[in-house]
């Protein structure tokens, strides 16, 4: 007869998603997780399979939770380009918040951890990056549309350059102790918007 799990695998791989996400893959073992997680690691196994499976299903969790969001926030009926700069903003305070830049953002983390050498990881941070810049593209083309945004102005550029500006707050965040470069290179780039 087969045993029942004696614990919850959502809550477990949510658990393991904020600790590679405090980590960082390569500095979280086996061990750790074990332990974090309150489960045995033949149950991990059983569960998650490898350490590196148990990683891209965070990351899958990841996108679940933080990708709709973005689409609600930028899909709202009424002017576009306002909620384009909310979100901006919003990424450079997070960037720069005690409480959340160490952590930055858990797809950026992964590019520039493992992005050079794991085919499998890159191809979701690449997916995550076209989400990304698919929704920032949709409201600057109903920015246009509406008459917020420029007509010379391309949707396609702008959208792909504020996703490397996004990428780029999340990182200088994580690292810098000085916040008003992040806010200024943020409100520097939603110039362009005008």
């Amino acid at each position: 007869m087969a045993r029942t799990k004696e614990f919850d695998p959502d809550a477990a791989l949510q658990s393991a998603l904020e600790l590679f996400w405090q980590r960082g893959y390569e500095a979280t073992s086996l061990t750790d997780l074990v332990e974090h997680l309150g489960i045995g690691r033949a149950s991990l196994y059983a569960t998650f399979g490898s350490k590196h499976e148990l990683y891209l299903k965070a990351m899958d969790r990841y996108a679940e939770t933080h990708n709709p969001p973005l689409l609600s926030e930028l899909s709202q009926p009424g002017p576009a380009l306002p909620a384009v700069r909310a979100l901006v903003r919003r990424f450079a305070a997070e960037a720069t918040s005690p409480r959340t830049r160490l952590n930055g953002c858990f797809v950026t983390n992964t590019a520039a951890e493992l992005g050079a050498h794991d085919d499998t990881a890159a191809r979701r941070v690449e997916t995550s990056w076209e989400h990304l810049e698919a929704v920032l593209h949709s409201a600057l083309v109903r920015a246009r549309a509406q008459g917020e945004l420029p007509e010379h102005r391309d949707p396609h550029a702008l959208a792909r350059m504020l996703l490397v500006l996004l990428q780029g707050v999340r990182v200088v965040g994580k690292a810098s102790s000085d916040p008003a470069r992040v806010r200024d290179a943020a409100e520097q780039a939603l110039t362009l918007l005008d």
